[in-house]
């Protein structure tokens, strides 16, 4: 939609886009679109980190924003490793910033590091990308990956290894990435604690009216 030009009609995604005030300059026509600038809020982690029972409930508590999981827009033609799943990002980042032209700012469950959103084109349309990552000492990600139900098959040895290896390297890497990521460790804390850390965090950060 919001590709789209009220000046001409035409599609194009590469507008020149001006973030002060914010506007997105039409390259047929040099039509500017005023458009809403807001944050996106992403909280990433290994699976059985808590990221999905977290979203659940956050998304009745914190009614300034549209909780979504990345997984609801998921199919193999997304599944691009060797490009950083450059089409699924971006989507996403697409969806975020029509949302956004409603006031409201999006927080984002799913497993990604900021080196695959930051220089996404559909990134100029955000204000800043703020983002969480769920840690879970090990031994504790693989005993709760272990009681899932069998048919998910999240307790093989190959899935428990690569949720271990993605585990430790968000936490080993928050002070390295650009921009750096906040750690919240849900190892010794219970659902609730998870819910409310994650709310404290967004609403720390989200933009004062």
């Amino acid at each position: 939609m919001f590709n789209v030009c009220p000046g001409c009609g035409e599609y194009s995604e590469d507008k020149d886009v001006i973030p002060v005030p914010p506007v997105a300059i039409c390259p047929h026509c040099q039509y500017g679109s005023p458009f809403v600038l807001l944050p996106l809020f992403i909280v990433t982690g290994a699976s059985g980190s808590g990221k999905t029972t977290a979203a659940l409930k956050l998304s009745r508590l914190l009614k300034e924003v549209v909780v979504l999981d990345q997984d609801i827009l998921w199919n193999e033609t997304f599944n691009t490793p060797d490009d950083n799943y450059k089409a699924f990002r971006n989507t996403w980042l697409r969806l975020a910033k029509n949302i956004n032209q409603a006031g409201r700012p999006v927080v984002l469950f799913g497993s990604a590091i900021p080196e695959q959103f930051e220089h996404l084109n559909e990134r100029r349309y955000i204000e800043k990308i703020h983002y969480l990552s769920l840690y879970c000492e090990p031994e504790e990600l693989k005993n709760r990956l272990m009681a899932r139900p069998h048919w998910r098959q999240s307790g093989s040895e190959e899935n428990l290894k690569n949720m271990v290896e993605f585990n430790n390297w968000l936490k080993d890497n928050s002070e390295k990435t650009e921009p750096k990521m906040t750690v919240l460790d849900t190892t010794a804390i219970d659902i609730s604690g998870t819910v409310e850390g994650i709310q404290n965090w967004v609403t720390e950060k989200l933009p004062k009216r």
